[in-house]
Order: C-alpha cells, then structure tokens, then sequence
C-alpha cells in the first residue's frame, strides 16, 4: 500500500497521520517532500503519527532521520507518535530511540509543545 498522508493542525502544531509503507521510491520522497512543504509555511512544531504505517525499510528510517535533521537546522522539530513494536525495535537498535522525542499517543505529543517553557 502506497503511503498516504493526512495532514492536520491541532493549535501550532502540524500533525502528519502516515498509512502505508515508508520504503525506498515513492513513498519516502512523498514523506520528504510533505515535510519540506510544511517547513516552507513557517509550521516549526510537528508530530508524525505512525499509527498506520505497516512497514518500514531502511530507506523509509534515513528519510525519517532526514527529515528530522532538516527540521532541526530550520530550527523546527519532529516528534514522533504511535510507534508499532518492530519500529520501536528498529530505533533500539539503530541508537536512534535516543534522538527523537517518542510519544505513545499524538495527543501527548501535542501537549508536550504547549507545555514546554
């Protein structure tokens, strides 16, 4: 199943529902370029819910980390939402659970925006 993406704003934060497959072609240039057009409109407080995402190569998690590196030098963030178990397991093992802010749910990802000082 291609990747869809439904955006959403909930207050200043942007909030991408991914379904699908994020794996090499398509799918990981559609997430990249909805990202970047989201940074374009000045959106700086993201969160990806990965609720309906089936899979993930290892393409779809350098996509992933691109995105978020390119978020950060814009000086916007990306936290993620939603994780199923094996990508969790893929962030493990990759050290990459230690760079991005991880929520089981969007709306505790969107609240950490509002409360932060």
């Amino acid at each position: 199943m291609a990747l869809e993406i439904v955006e959403k704003n909930i207050e200043s934060v942007t909030v991408l529902a991914l379904s699908g497959r994020i794996v090499v072609g398509d799918d990981s240039s559609r997430l990249r370029n909805k990202t970047r057009e989201v940074l374009d409109r000045g959106r700086t407080e993201m969160v990806m819910d990965f609720g309906r995402v089936g899979y993930i190569d290892s393409t779809g998690l350098g996509t992933i980390l691109a995105v978020y590196t390119t978020a950060r030098n814009l000086g916007a963030n990306i936290k993620l939402a939603c994780l199923s178990k094996k990508f969790r397991e893929q962030l493990h093992v990759t050290g990459l659970e230690k760079v991005f802010e991880i929520f089981d749910q969007v709306e505790g990802a969107v609240k950490s925006y509002q409360t932060k000082t």
